[in-house]
């Protein structure tokens, strides 16, 4: 006699489908993969492996998160830096001129998205190539953790505050 207890259970059809292709591929049989799924569910262990797999993802999403919110900075102040710059430098246009500049702009941008293109296509990342020059790694172990390369002397990038446009062009003002 066995010392198993029998069970007549009632499945959804295509759970039954699946269990038939699992144990003919597995090669047991059906009462041994349900004997398997009902000892892994009833675990103490599998509520705590669950846990440790949802730690985790939620670690791998938060470096993501945090990987996103830099670039999104550094492509911040990249483009406030560029607009004072530019709105700095550049000199009002002859009204003569309006419609040359005009086609001078459209072969210019279109020369621009050219360059985007190409530089995307490559799989390279202007803004990891920045931040790479910003806080180098003399180590070269920057991108093994998927964490963001730490900072010169120790300081983390977070720490160390983002120069404003104000004192990109005027310098940093008097505390």
């Amino acid at each position: 006699m066995s010392s198993r207890t029998r069970l007549n259970i009632f499945i959804e059809p295509d759970h039954a489908k699946r269990l038939d292709q699992l144990a003919a591929h597995k090669g047991v049989s059906k009462s041994a993969v349900i004997a398997a799924a009902l000892a892994s569910f009833l675990s103490p262990d599998a509520a705590d492996q669950r846990e440790a797999a949802f730690a985790k993802r939620l670690d791998r999403l938060s470096r993501q998160f945090d990987r996103l919110e830099r670039d999104q900075s550094i492509l911040i102040e990249t483009l406030a830096l560029y607009v004072r710059y530019f709105l700095t430098v550049s000199l009002p246009v002859p009204e003569g001129q309006q419609d040359a500049a005009r086609a001078q702009g459209r072969a210019r941008y279109a020369q621009f998205v050219e360059q985007l293109a190409r530089h995307i296509q490559r799989g390279r990342s202007l803004v990891r190539e920045v931040h790479e020059e910003a806080f180098p790694d003399p180590a070269g172990l920057s991108g093994t953790d998927g964490l963001m390369p730490s900072a010169p002397d120790g300081m983390s990038p977070e720490a160390i505050s983002p120069v404003s446009t104000q004192e990109a062009f005027d310098g940093p003002q008097a505390q």
